[in-house]
């Protein structure tokens, strides 16, 4: 699991004063930089090798400028050539907002899928997350 802090910044609130619903795909980009470095180290985007398929969110509570977030980042399930993947954002530890998210592994030139190599997913399986998601408040301060 990866733990990434946020502090929000003001340009991200919205009219009714809390963070705009847009900003979170920012969030778990940023979020999940760690599992794009297993991927691609250097980051290089001319090697990029990741797409995302898939992407939701459950907004559960509001969170606020001035205040910084905590985004907890776990994989869920790796397939041959897919992932899922989880993000938690937590202010003041609760729980405020939850994402699923599904990554395919793919070659831009044949527009294709392909298979996770086999040392990219001894990496990944280091993050597989096997609890009940997302996590219990009273377990945070676990992880």
């Amino acid at each position: 699991m990866f733990t990434d802090i946020i502090n929000p910044r003001f340009s991200e609130t919205d009219a009714l004063g809390h963070i705009n619903n847009n900003t979170y795909g920012i969030w778990f980009e940023a979020a999940r930089d760690s599992i794009y470095k297993i991927f691609i180290p250097s980051l290089n985007a001319k090697k990029w090798n990741l797409i995302m398929a898939h992407s939701s969110y459950d907004f559960l509570a509001e969170v606020h400028y001035g205040k910084e977030v905590i985004i907890k980042t776990a994989l869920e399930k790796i397939g041959n050539s897919s992932f899922h993947l989880n993000h938690a954002v937590y202010q003041n530890k609760h729980l405020c907002t939850t994402s699923k998210g599904i990554l395919i592994h793919f070659d831009h030139d044949k527009k294709k899928s392909v298979i996770i190599p086999d040392h990219i997913k001894v990496e990944l399986n280091k993050h597989l997350f096997n609890k009940a998601w997302p996590v219990k408040l009273a377990d945070l301060d676990e992880l």
